[in-house]
């Protein structure tokens, strides 16, 4: 299959609106998910509990996944990954529908729909990276990681900033029912799509696969490996996951009983990140800065994204607390683009469906600990949210500050292409 040509072109388009609707509606399933629990229980264990769960595949099936979406078809990975996370979405909105009332089955309903989002996105997540070089122009890679990166904070921004009012309007039946339809026609969209994928010389059939699944799992870890600037930026965003979890889990609580507000604001806030992001999205497509100069701009822009989380623990008026998020946004939006895009352009397509899965694996290993600790932590505390969410704020502020030091680090974010290699395109057919 020859190469694109043009950034825009049918195949990237089509994966690239259907990430953007099915982003939207994970946003309102998100929202619904978290106030629901709080609403009908008030435990902020059962809140760490159910995030935990939806963590832990991808934690075990990181390295797994990540052979198979290099040996097999990734076109067939993202759309029957789309139509599985529909179909058990759409479920638990009937079941929350008919019987609102049933809170313990809803409850097991959700820790069981978690589970298996969370299997099948440990599959999605590294296919759909790993697809995107090969989609659009070497040159344009940047432009369309930043497009996608766009997707996804569009849709947490506009998902997010409406989903509070239409909690509080709907109800989370409905939004649950929304997330599943829009996974329908994500898959839909992704049907038309043709993804060019380089795969291994050799047939191989269930069994051949599981013999060569550990060498080829090694294989992903010694290529991060050996490079040593990757290896420490993963060893960072696993302490980053670990840090941040209080702001995942405990944001809705903050809201209601710190800073007063209603479920609106909860997405007010979170859409206040997303819209943040976006403009640090653009920031970083269009910034044409040398390697150097773009490594401290990265360095500068993480140390302060963490600052903001911080100093979002203090503030007690909600109008602030948008304001500050989205100064935050901006900062992690424009970090977000630029890791994303040296990391797809030092990683060969051999191999980086197992890179970018051991990439997921490491820096969630700690997540479903953290979010399994987190609540029970703050119920402890009597619900001192604050002052949990500060604490991880402080942590994650020095862990960038300890990163800014590595010398390896450094220069893999200075990395520049030369002009024939803006992604190597080993083992792909010209033709």
């Amino acid at each position: 299959m020859t190469r694109p040509t043009k950034l825009i072109n049918k195949n990237f388009f089509l994966l690239w609106q259907g990430q953007l609707v099915s982003l939207l509606g994970a946003q309102a399933y998100s929202i619904a998910m978290m106030f629901w629990i709080k609403h009908q229980t008030g435990s902020a264990t059962l809140m760490g509990l159910v995030m935990m769960v939806s963590q832990i595949p991808a934690v075990l099936l990181g390295p797994i996944s990540g052979v198979f979406v290099d040996r097999y078809s990734r076109w067939k990975i993202i759309v029957g990954s789309d139509l599985i996370r529909g179909f058990v979405t759409i479920t638990l909105a009937t079941l929350v529908f008919l019987s609102p009332d049933e809170h313990k089955i809803i409850i097991v309903a959700l820790f069981t729909v978690g589970l298996i989002s969370s299997t099948v996105a440990a599959f999605f997540n590294p296919a759909i990276t790993a697809s995107i070089p090969e989609l659009v122009p070497s040159e344009k890679l940047a432009t369309a990681n930043s497009m996608h990166a766009f997707s996804y904070q569009a849709s947490n921004t506009v998902g997010m900033g409406i989903g509070g009012v239409l909690f509080r309007i709907m109800g989370a039946s409905t939004l649950f029912f929304i997330d599943g339809i829009t996974y329908i026609f994500s898959a839909i969209s992704e049907m038309f799509i043709k993804i060019p994928q380089h795969f291994p010389d050799e047939k191989t059939d269930a069994k051949s696969t599981l013999d060569h699944l550990l060498d080829d799992i090694k294989e992903g870890f010694l290529f991060i490996w050996q490079n040593k600037g990757m290896l420490h930026l993963f060893f960072t965003f696993t302490l980053l996951s670990f840090f941040l979890v209080p702001g995942m889990v405990l944001t809705p609580f903050f809201v209601e009983d710190y800073l007063m507000a209603t479920s609106d604001w909860y997405g007010f806030i979170t859409g206040g990140i997303g819209l943040g992001s976006i403009i640090g999205f653009v920031i970083a497509g269009g910034v044409k800065a040398s390697g150097p100069v773009r490594s401290k701009m990265n360095i500068t822009a993480i140390i302060l994204f963490n600052l903001f989380l911080t100093l979002f623990g203090f503030i007690r008026a909600k109008e602030l607390a948008v304001i500050n998020m989205f100064m935050g946004g901006i900062m992690m939006g424009f970090f977000q683009v630029n890791v994303l895009t040296i990391l797809q352009q030092t990683t060969p397509d051999w191999i980086r469906g197992r890179v970018f899965a051991v990439l997921a694996t490491i820096t969630g290993a700690l997540t479903p600990v953290a979010m399994g600790m987190i609540g029970v932590i703050t119920d402890l505390l009597n619900q001192n949210v604050p002052l949990v969410l500060i604490s991880g704020g402080v942590l994650s502020f020095f862990s960038c500050v300890i990163l800014a030091f590595s010398k390896a680090f450094r220069e893999y974010m200075a990395y520049e292409p030369g002009p024939e290699e803006a992604v190597e395109e080993k083992g792909l057919d010209p033709a």
